[in-house]
């Protein structure tokens, strides 16, 4: 994969490209990125907003689907942070989630389109679609609504593709682990459409907003690498990035949002 990760450049180019389009609907405000595992980490992105005097701070959680890993610890860390700030503390603010929302739906919808531009409408119906999200530990699912939001994230998808038929799958389970992860795995249920004598999957990694590694060598290497061992053929749809329908979204959301901040 070239050595390294590229979801920090992906990030802090969706965080310009909803800079700018902020600009565009005439609010001048900057846009930062900031990381719970990686540099520059969340404690280091708030205090450098609290020296530079900013009081209230929108953020924005870039996870489609809520859960204590995609979400709450986020929240938690922002916290903690803030809290442990000498002086003035600034007010956070989170945008509501937006799983189903059009925007991200439509952007979704272009990039299945682009991906099956070469297939023709009877080719594109035999193949199986298939939705992903990272896999959870399976008690982390039971007390969070990210099964639910990723499965009517994926309603909305095949509503709008004109879709009936699709089917969910979770990808980068931890190796190993004692505990059960939230399943089918999509490499299993690749094997499970070659017996039922599917030929082709189309799969979209909603769960995802960039293409980092769970992406490019997960889906990219080791489930298209289970779909040639069956014999099929695999396609794989771009994840959101900074596609002007994502972006647009979340700018029309954050100016909603401000009107309500004092």
């Amino acid at each position: 994969l070239g050595g390294f990760s590229p979801f920090n450049a992906l990030t802090f180019k969706q965080a310009s490209a909803l800079e700018a389009a902020l600009k565009d609907r005439d609010i001048n405000l900057p846009v930062y990125a900031g990381f719970l595992h990686w540099t520059p980490y969340i404690r280091e992105v708030i205090e450098e907003m609290a020296k530079k005097g900013h009081r209230q701070i929108l953020g924005i959680i870039m996870a489609p689907h809520r859960s204590k890993v995609s979400w709450d610890v986020y929240q938690q860390d922002v916290s903690k942070t803030i809290a442990a700030l000498e002086g003035g503390q600034p007010a956070i603010h989170y945008l509501d989630a937006w799983y189903t929302h059009p925007g991200y739906v439509k952007a979704i919808a272009e990039l299945i389109y682009m991906a099956c531009k070469e297939m023709d409408r009877d080719r594109f119906d035999k193949a199986s679609l298939i939705f992903t999200a990272h896999a959870i530990p399976q008690p982390a699912a039971n007390t969070s609504p990210y099964i639910y939001q990723f499965s009517q994230t994926a309603a909305a998808m095949a509503n709008l593709i004109g879709r009936k038929d699709y089917t969910l799958a979770y990808q980068s389970q931890v190796e190993n682990t004692p505990m059960p992860w939230t399943q089918p795995d999509i490499n299993d249920l690749i094997r499970e459409k070659k017996k039922a004598g599917i030929q082709e999957v189309i799969v979209s990694p909603i769960g995802f907003l960039c293409n980092h590694i769970e992406v490019l060598y997960d889906l990219d290497v080791e489930a298209k690498a289970t779909a040639e061992e069956c014999g099929m053929g695999f396609i794989r749809v771009e994840t959101v990035g900074s596609h002007p329908e994502f972006i647009g979204m979340l700018a029309d959301l954050a100016c909603e949002r401000f009107k309500t901040l004092d």
